[in-house]
């Protein structure tokens, strides 16, 4: 019997990933955005009403920055409404837009004294932060 040395086959260099990744500008990616979109524009549009007993006019007032402050927080809203539409600029408008959620965490539970509804601000602010950090991982 004669043994003939055989040598290990040689692995290959993978082509491609085994899953690839693409979720940048893919239709999940611009699903949420528009979404996003589309709740900020709301919310910052409502922000705009000038009648007395709007919702966010009563709520400003209790805050008592004044109602400055209220199209301020408005116009941040739409701006970072606005930059998340972009591809160039997803990151900029999440970073506003989660700003603006921090600030009114701190404001619901210092000023107006009521931290269960600091909740909804609490998980925009977190879903902003996942959603950026999906991004930059894939």
């Amino acid at each position: 019997m004669t043994e003939t040395a055989q040598e290990p086959p040689v692995p290959q260099a993978p082509t491609e990933s085994p899953r690839e990744l693409k979720f940048k500008d893919s239709w999940r990616d611009w699903a949420i955005r528009a979404l996003i979109f589309v709740v900020f524009l709301f919310f910052a549009a409502g922000k705009f009403k000038t009648a007395a007993d709007a919702p966010w006019v009563v709520l400003f007032d209790r805050i008592g920055m004044g109602q400055w402050f209220r199209y301020f927080t408005g116009a941040l809203e739409m701006v970072g409404a606005f930059l998340v539409l972009f591809s160039r600029t997803v990151e900029i408008g999440l970073a506003l837009l989660a700003a603006v959620m921090l600030g009114a965490m701190i404001i619901v539970v210092l000023i107006l004294h009521r931290p269960a509804d600091a909740m909804f601000a609490f998980a925009f602010f977190c879903a902003f932060i996942a959603f950026w950090l999906h991004r930059r991982r894939v």
